[in-house]
């Protein structure tokens, strides 16, 4: 895969914009799931994925062809975010929670077509509760185990994304873990 979207960088480098578009669809879910799993706001991890996907493209020239484009776009789309949370203002979005709700937004107004089985329902509950403690972890922390748990990607890379030696970011995985295991354990 790696070598298709290098031939894709060339292309690009070239000024073949349809090719981008190829490595906008081959990263699209990805980088938009890093985005949301730091951010844990739809609408804003919508935004920061784009604005990632611009500024790769922006930028394109810069990159170094001999490199993983996915390390370079990852850590475009991380540093994004942590700006974005480093200057948060309140926003308001139509999938922001109802005051007064626990939990309901106005698009858990629409019906559904398909009935969820319970199990299902608590699966999706369980999977809520960790991504919302995963959300109280401080940054530094969060960051590293959306990468390495959720993103599923080695040490290395998270290294090269984070622009930080290894042995610093198995630290904050590691104490990482230790507090998100203490914030489940009511659960």
């Amino acid at each position: 895969m790696e070598a298709s979207v290098r031939n894709l960088v060339k292309q690009v480098k070239k000024g073949d914009q349809n090719a981008f578009g190829e490595i906008v669809e081959i990263y699209k879910d990805s980088l938009y799931q890093v985005c949301y799993r730091i951010l844990g706001n739809r609408q804003e991890a919508e935004d920061a994925a784009q604005e990632a996907f611009i500024r790769a493209y922006v930028n394109i020239n810069s990159f170094n062809i001999e490199l993983k484009f996915s390390t370079w776009i990852f850590r475009i789309a991380t540093n994004l975010c942590i700006d974005r949370i480093r200057r948060k203002k309140p926003d308001f979005y139509l999938d922001a929670e109802v005051s007064g709700t626990q939990g309901l937004t106005m698009y858990s107004q629409i019906a559904s077509e398909d009935p969820l089985t319970e199990a299902r329902v608590e699966s999706m509950e369980l999977q809520d509760t960790i991504q919302k403690e995963i959300l109280k972890l401080p940054e530094k922390y969060r960051i590293a185990i959306v990468l390495k748990y959720i993103e599923d990607l080695s040490l290395n890379e998270i290294s090269e994304i984070l622009d930080l030696p290894l042995g610093t970011v198995k630290t904050r995985i590691h104490r990482g873990r230790d507090l998100l295991r203490k914030q489940l354990q009511h659960v």
